[in-house]
């Protein structure tokens, strides 16, 4: 396989494949010491010859970052071959510990040259590298750590599918996929409400002539998603954040992300010190979103609708 015409999306496959050439000459090297052990027999190995203590499967598996089952599977294969033997531990008798056996011993002394002179030939062909890989892969593990690979790609997807989305100002030719959207996802967990059904019915008058604004996400001229920002007569608070409704097919988009950014945006452009929301707990993405977005838990405010159970706010006025 050419890996370098596919490029790096083929890392793994490459490392598997230079593990591979790896694991070959190993086995070679095993044999021209007289060392009867295979190399994925290594990493056990050598964690039991560490000042020959005995050890569980549990702490081997945690320590060299296999899993249970394969590290069982490898103490069986070194146990028929007399390097390792099991025996009840002396505390619990339902623990197994692993310890080499006088075999396993002989083993560790005569591998030590072996151990010199495969380090030294691994550090001099890394000094003639550009790259060293050894440092680069720790680099690059400490990432993963970090956020793994499937975050990343994730992030990348919603990236490439949120650039073809458009976000623009409510027309009134918007008003049938604003009360759409919004009536799907209400009527799928709770119930509409006579609140709801005056901001669904006459965005206009409710929301648009009252000073606030409404917003829709557009992709190849289809309404993908809606959201409010409804002026409130509050002493508080000077907007609330609202009919925010994204459509089933476009979840996973990133949609509903652009929608709070842009409609925070507007409250700004607004001279708003802070905005307002309810929600309900059971919708743990959009509680999500609006963390993300940099709301805050409040209680107290009072709320005509029946299904909120959770009220947020966002103080603008830092962000002047």
């Amino acid at each position: 396989m050419d890996f370098d015409k596919i490029g790096v999306m083929a890392l793994g496959s490459r490392l598997r494949a230079l593990s591979e050439t790896v694991t070959k000459d190993a086995q070679h090297i095993y044999t021209m010491y007289g060392v009867e052990l295979k190399p994925k027999w290594f990493p056990v190995f050598y964690v039991l010859s560490q000042q020959n203590r005995e050890k569980t499967i549990t702490s081997i598996a945690k320590e060299i970052g296999h899993s249970h089952p394969s590290v069982i599977k490898i103490v069986r294969e070194m146990s028929q071959a007399g390097l390792v033997l099991e025996r009840k531990d002396k505390l619990d008798g339902r623990i197994n510990n692993i310890l080499l056996t006088k075999k396993g011993i002989k083993t560790s002394k005569k591998i030590q040259d072996q151990y010199v002179d495969v380090e030294n030939a691994i550090e001099r062909t890394l000094e003639l590298t550009t790259h060293n890989i050894w440092k680069a892969i720790q680099e690059f593990e400490y990432l993963l750590q970090e956020k793994p690979l499937i975050a990343r790609v994730q992030k990348e997807k919603k990236s490439r599918e949120s650039s073809t989305i458009k976000i623009l100002d409510y027309l009134p030719e918007h008003h049938t996929a604003f009360r759409r959207l919004n009536e799907e996802w209400i009527t799928k967990y709770f119930k509409l409400e006579e609140a709801d059904k005056k901001a669904l019915d006459n965005p206009k008058e409710y929301i648009l002539d009252k000073g606030g604004r409404i917003i829709v996400a557009l992709e190849a001229q289809e309404v993908l998603g809606v959201c409010a920002l409804q002026k409130m007569n509050d002493a508080k608070y000077d907007f609330e954040l609202a009919k925010m409704a994204v459509s089933p097919k476009a979840q996973g988009k990133g949609i509903g992300l652009l929608l709070g950014t842009s409609i925070i945006e507007k409250a700004k452009a607004l001279d708003a010190s802070s905005v307002y929301l309810e929600s309900n707990t059971a919708l743990k993405p959009a509680i999500s979103l609006y963390e993300k977005l940099g709301f805050k838990k409040v209680v107290g405010h009072h709320t005509p609708y029946e299904r909120c159970n959770i009220q947020m706010e966002l103080n603008l006025n830092y962000k002047k």
